[in-house]
């Protein structure tokens, strides 16, 4: 799978989601400061994540990296649908598999993401 993410698609990172809970946790604190806390833990949380987590489209598969460490892949012969939630601001990433559907929080780029999509898993 190595020499498969050198040849793929490899998604740029987004701290959009992240920043935007942090911006979402600020003004929390006004109303309650524990709940700012939660969602500012959650944002640092999404941030590690970004920066850590890739996204390699190949030709047959999505792969899921850790750094260079391969951690998931996803056949595209077993997708049968995927969405990009909201069109305005993308926060959320859906795609069903024939066993499984899955959910990502929006931590790549969503152009590179949609254009990605689009052509390895036309719909």
């Amino acid at each position: 799978m190595q020499t498969e993410a050198v040849n793929g698609d490899r998604l740029n990172p987004s701290y959009n989601l992240p920043l935007g809970l942090l911006v979402v946790a600020t003004g929390l604190i006004l109303v309650r400061w524990w709940l700012a806390a939660g969602v500012a833990g959650f944002a640092v949380f999404l941030a590690v994540q970004a920066a850590t987590l890739r996204l390699v489209f190949t030709a047959e598969a999505l792969d899921i990296y850790r750094g260079e460490t391969p951690i998931r892949h996803f056949p595209y012969r077993d997708w049968q649908n995927w969405e990009i939630y909201s069109e305005a601001v993308p926060v959320l990433f859906y795609f069903r598999e024939v066993n499984s559907i899955h959910f990502l929080p929006m931590l790549f780029d969503p152009e590179g993401l949609r254009t990605a999509l689009q052509r390895r898993v036309p719909r």
